[in-house]
């Protein structure tokens, strides 16, 4: 996956975030982040990947988002990939 389909993944996955009252807030609390933060952080990839980081974490977000936006779910993790931060890391 190319950085701009990952970023676009990514932004979808943050406007799905933006419009679910109750997982907006544990979103919100879990990066420290505030309702005026998202959209400045919106243009930032590597804020991005922490927005697909936080789906990964569960995976009942993963496929309400998929669900919603006609994603698959290895998408996700695909797309984090290619975003800062989301390289593999081989500890051999």
């Amino acid at each position: 996956m190319h950085t701009d389909q990952a970023e676009t993944l990514a932004l979808q996955a943050l406007a799905w975030l933006a419009a679910n009252d109750e997982l907006l807030p544990v979103f919100l609390g879990a990066t420290g982040a505030s309702l005026s933060d998202l959209s400045k952080a919106a243009s930032d990839s590597a804020y991005l990947g922490s927005v697909l980081d936080f789906l990964l974490m569960d995976d009942a977000w993963i496929l309400a988002f998929c669900e919603s936006s006609g994603a698959q779910p290895t998408d996700i993790a695909t797309a984090r990939r290619a975003l800062p931060g989301g390289e593999a890391v081989h500890w051999t």
